[in-house]
């Protein structure tokens, strides 16, 4: 007579092992969506608007993937199946890592003003002579925008100023052109004075064009930099701490 062996069915069913799936496919999605949206508009497949939309809506799901990472944790955890446990955990990382830079992109809106032209001398800004055609055919003016921007930079970036070197003006001059490549920038232009190229993002290809000028004063060369972008009302920051790390580099490579 023979006799049947009966496999006890797992607690909690299937659920853990469904729901686990389902977060890692809306990872996937959301992840997909998140990563397409730089390279689809830097080819010209989507406008800059249904690119950011791309990203909003990816960074949902991204969310989305995270609640159900959660509850695969919690529920699996409960009926103690540990891998679809670990499987919810490592779905819950993998959203934070995915979330992290549109998050701190939303931070940075939030608490830099809406500038995007920055200048280490308000006053006189140095101008756009070789971009000045490129600048114009983009959305942003070839112009300096003025006190108003002024203003705003200097409550949001106070610490940021020309630097003077004790340097011979050729020497700041290699400082400038080697700080200037070190960066991968495009560089349009070089004269004695001056230095002008383009910086482009990795992964929109957001172009930012750069001015450096230098000026020979009684305590040494005095180097000046604009920073400003060709599209967008808000550089979130990232054009003051372009002059920020580069006057730092072009100081340390003039001594």
């Amino acid at each position: 007579m023979s006799s049947l062996t009966f496999k006890p069915r797992p607690r909690g069913g299937n659920w853990p092992v469904v729901l686990g799936w389902l977060g890692v496919i809306l990872l996937v999605v959301a992840v997909a969506l998140m990563g397409a949206a730089g390279p689809a508009y830097r080819l010209e497949w989507l406008s800059l608007g249904t690119s950011f939309t791309l990203l909003r809506q990816g960074a949902h799901l991204a969310l989305g993937a995270g609640v159900l990472g959660l509850l695969t944790f919690m529920v699996a955890g409960l009926c103690r199946r540990w891998r679809p446990a670990l499987v919810g955990m490592l779905v819950i990382l993998a959203v934070a890592a995915t979330i992290a830079l549109p998050a701190q992109m939303m931070h940075m809106a939030r608490t830099v003003p809406p500038i995007h032209d920055i200048t280490t001398d308000v006053t006189t800004p140095p101008a756009f002579e070789a971009l000045a055609d490129e600048r114009q055919a983009a959305p942003n003016a070839v112009a300096y925008p003025g006190e108003p921007t002024a203003r705003q930079q200097r409550i949001a970036y106070p610490h940021l100023a020309p630097i003077t070197l004790d340097q011979p003006l050729d020497r700041v001059m290699a400082a400038v052109e080697a700080a200037a490549d070190a960066q991968d920038w495009h560089i349009a232009e070089v004269t004695s004075h001056r230095l002008e190229a383009t910086a482009t993002t990795r992964w929109f290809g957001f172009e930012d064009d750069i001015v450096i000028r230098l000026t020979e004063t009684p305590d040494g060369v005095r180097v000046d930099m604009r920073s400003a972008s060709r599209i967008g009302r808000s550089d979130l920051g990232t054009n003051a701490a372009r002059i920020q790390t580069f006057l730092e580099d072009v100081q340390r490579r003039a001594q």
